[in-house]
């Protein structure tokens, strides 16, 4: 589980610039929670404070009750992160990408072998594992540093608009991907501005504006908030009565 507790994080040299104000939330085990949100509505900080990247200047995080920043170590060890970098070497191949960070998670020898060749017949990169990295399309970059990020089986994914760029089929892989992980009992948290994807993923929604929790809760209760016929026009309605709030 990932339990938010107005957490805060402002940059710039005055901090004037207030990336995450006070954002309350949590996540559950065995559900996919979406982080939905405009450009700029603080999401990608949100998930480098929860990843021990960013520290935060107020407020708690956890994951898995221990804290992001008094725990951060064995924290980055329990979990596992799809970034907006994406990231891999491009001279490995996708398997030596996968090996490497199996190795820095300290897994070795047959085991590590194993849960590699798992994830690349999980995934369907049988046909490129092999090849260097520097020659894949942007679903092939996504499939390996996926298995990249889940090669030490961690408990708690996270992921940074994971389906930016893919064209639909790798996008429908992604989407089998990840409810195959919350089958498993695995805490998702789920970042986009993609309203579809969200729709079709996520069991809980905490929509963001300007560093803000605007609304949070299921599909059809933010329906039910709003008023609205439509997620899209629930987003819309929920964000400008949110907005108006926070300025």
């Amino acid at each position: 589980m990932i339990a938010v507790d107005r957490l805060a994080k402002s940059f710039g040299k005055r901090r004037d610039v207030k990336a995450v104000d006070g954002v309350t939330f949590s996540a559950a085990d065995g559900e996919v929670t979406g982080l939905l949100g405009p450009n700029g509505a603080g999401k990608t900080t949100l998930l480098r404070m929860l990843a021990t990247l960013v520290v935060p200047d107020a407020g708690r995080a956890s994951v898995g009750g221990l804290d992001v920043v008094a725990d951060r170590r064995e924290v980055r060890r329990r979990i596992g992160v799809l970034s907006d970098a994406r990231g891999l070497y491009p001279r490995l191949s996708g398997r030596e990408n996968v090996r490497y960070f199996g190795r820095l998670h300290g897994l070795a020898g047959a085991p590590l072998e194993r849960r590699i060749d798992a994830l690349v017949d999980a995934l369907g990169l049988d046909a490129v594992a092999d090849r260097p990295a520097q020659g894949y399309s942007q679903g092939e970059r996504m499939k390996t540093a996926i298995a990249r990020a889940l090669v030490h089986d961690p408990h708690t994914i996270l992921l940074d608009e994971p389906t930016n760029g893919l064209d639909i089929m790798s996008v429908r892989a992604l989407r089998e991907q990840l409810k195959a992980l919350r089958a498993q009992g695995k805490c998702l948290l789920f970042s986009s501005h993609v309203m579809q994807e969200v729709a079709a993923l996520c069991d809980r929604i905490v929509i963001l504006g300007r560093g803000r929790v605007v609304a949070t809760g299921t599909a059809a209760e933010l329906l039910a908030q709003s008023g609205a016929a439509t997620l899209e026009d629930a987003f819309v309605g929920l964000l400008g009565s949110g907005e108006g709030l926070a300025a």
